[in-house]
């Protein structure tokens, strides 16, 4: 079984939920299980340079916790501090983190680890990570320290892979990934499809891991995969990370129509009106009979003020279909 963990590790939570989750899996016997980190940000805006916590936040309530990371099972009495949640899962020395880091290299680390080492080296690492910035107040965005606790967790490459710009792509894209996916908090367990959010008590992870791990799920090819992902982009409105996504479709697939349509409609919502009017012009000489190319044609010409041009595209797609009048 493949458990991903999408989280960010400046999220508290992320922490808790490893340890609950490393309960959950205690006593599973006859099934290998294998973990991964994925990236989730919930400080996009977090600076280049890290500054330091307030000193109020540095220890926060669960529910001060809940609101940065996003909605997580609810914690027995609402003043309740994070060190004693993390006490309560053997998370050992003083909690506080010190800094608000940027974690797109922590995350680029991450994935530098699983390339390198697997599952394993990239968990060691991710530990690592967590306690940081958790409880040795270290500032995570910082190279040096990121390659010191590379090289801790047994990753002697880490540091030098990062200084080489390693990772930053298969970053981006997992980030890109995950929000076409649904994962909206900081942690979110996947498994089989299935998705559970926050870091839920060990007995319901353990119940979720019993269910996901019995479904039988139809894998798509990788294409495929992609292409929905980018179709789900579209849906939540980020038209330039679809194309971010689309791109090595584009490189190999770029004469399939599926994808072409696809990349004409994430042109024409992020107004690259020119080159949505290229795409979609191939289109309708190679298929007239696709309405729904006429009707974009029609729409990227009356946006570009050939109206004229327009109208003809636009009667002939509600001519083919009604319901696209």
């Amino acid at each position: 079984m493949r458990i991903e963990i999408w989280a960010d590790p400046v999220c508290p939570w992320a922490y808790i939920g490893k340890r609950r989750l490393e309960k959950a899996l205690t006593g599973r016997t006859g099934e290998s299980v294998e973990v991964v980190w994925r990236p989730y940000r919930i400080d996009p805006t977090a600076p280049a340079v890290s500054e330091p916590i307030d000193a109020v936040m540095r220890d926060p309530f669960v529910e001060e916790a809940l609101q940065a990371c996003g909605p997580q099972a609810s914690e027995e009495g609402e003043l309740v501090k994070m060190s004693e949640v993390a006490e309560a899962e053997g998370i050992a020395g003083e909690w506080g983190a010190a800094w608000r880091a940027n974690t797109h290299d922590a995350h680029r680390l991450l994935v530098l680890a699983e390339g390198e080492g697997g599952p394993v080296l990239q968990d060691a690492v991710a530990e690592r990570l967590l306690r940081a910035h958790f409880v040795e107040g270290r500032d995570i965005a910082d190279p040096a320290v990121l390659d010191a606790i590379a090289t801790d967790a047994g990753f002697v490459r880490g540091g030098e892979l990062l200084a080489a710009g390693g990772g930053d792509r298969r970053v981006r894209e997992l980030l890109l990934t995950g929000k076409a996916e649904g994962v909206r908090t900081s942690p979110t367990f996947v498994v089989n499809g299935m998705s559970l959010s926050g870091a839920q008590d060990p007995a319901l992870i353990a119940d979720f891991l019993a269910e996901a791990g019995a479904r039988s799920l139809r894998e798509l090819p990788e294409e495929v995969e992609r292409l929905r992902r980018a179709e789900a982009l579209l849906a939540l409105r980020d038209p330039l990370g679809a194309l971010e996504l689309l791109r090595p479709l584009l490189d190999e697939h770029g004469f399939d129509r599926a994808v072409r349509l696809v990349e004409a409609r994430a042109y024409f919502h992020s107004a690259q009106l020119g080159r949505a009017r290229r795409v979609l012009e191939g289109l309708v000489a190679d298929g007239a009979d696709d309405a729904y190319a006429h009707l974009l044609l029609g729409r990227t010409l009356r946006r570009q003020g050939e109206g004229e041009k327009a109208e003809p595209h636009l009667r002939l797609a509600a001519v083919m279909d009604p319901a696209l009048a």
